[in-house]
């Protein structure tokens, strides 16, 4: 067994600015969502996808995909989101197996009220910060870095999830 390539000095800050923004970042923004909008940083995750979707309904399967969250995650948020009106769940017509997620009436609501707010904090808490050219390099890093990492199989294909279903 080769031995560990440690971090340097340079490379540990790094690494823990990074950790630190993000956990900071993701908790400001979290905060000011729930303070502004009742909404927390779960249900906009997926009311954003929902919003944008044709009909604002997405199979569960892609919603869960577009989040990166596990099915067990994502059903425990939707039947929360559920019960608060924000989204149905429907049967998928083409697979009796699959499900869809419907943004409702109010989902829609909550979603556009929250919205600009919620802009505006990763502005304010993010964007603002960088000037242009920072943010197009960062971008084209950790588009670099995601690219790269291997890729997490959360809803499987297989012979009991036809490609085509839901």
């Amino acid at each position: 067994m080769t031995d560990p390539r440690w971090l340097d000095a340079r490379e540990a800050h790094l690494w823990q600015s990074y950790r630190d923004t993000y956990r900071e970042l993701v908790g400001a923004l979290e905060n000011r969502l729930i303070s502004n909008s009742g909404l927390s940083g779960a249900d906009y995750a997926l009311l954003h996808p929902l919003s944008t979707a044709e009909s604002g309904v997405l199979r569960t399967r892609d919603l869960g995909k577009s989040v990166g969250w596990e099915r067990s995650r994502l059903s425990h948020q939707v039947s929360r989101m559920e019960r608060r009106g924000l989204v149905v769940r429907e049967e998928c017509v083409s697979d009796a197996r699959g499900s869809m997620v419907r943004l409702t009436d109010a989902g829609r609501a909550a979603i556009e009220a929250a919205a600009p707010d919620h802009v505006d904090a990763v502005r304010a808490y993010f964007l603002d910060k960088l000037s242009r050219d920072e943010q197009e390099v960062l971008t084209k890093l950790l588009d670099r870095v995601l690219a790269e990492l291997p890729a997490r199989d959360l809803y499987r294909e297989g012979p009991t999830s036809p490609a085509g279903g839901c």
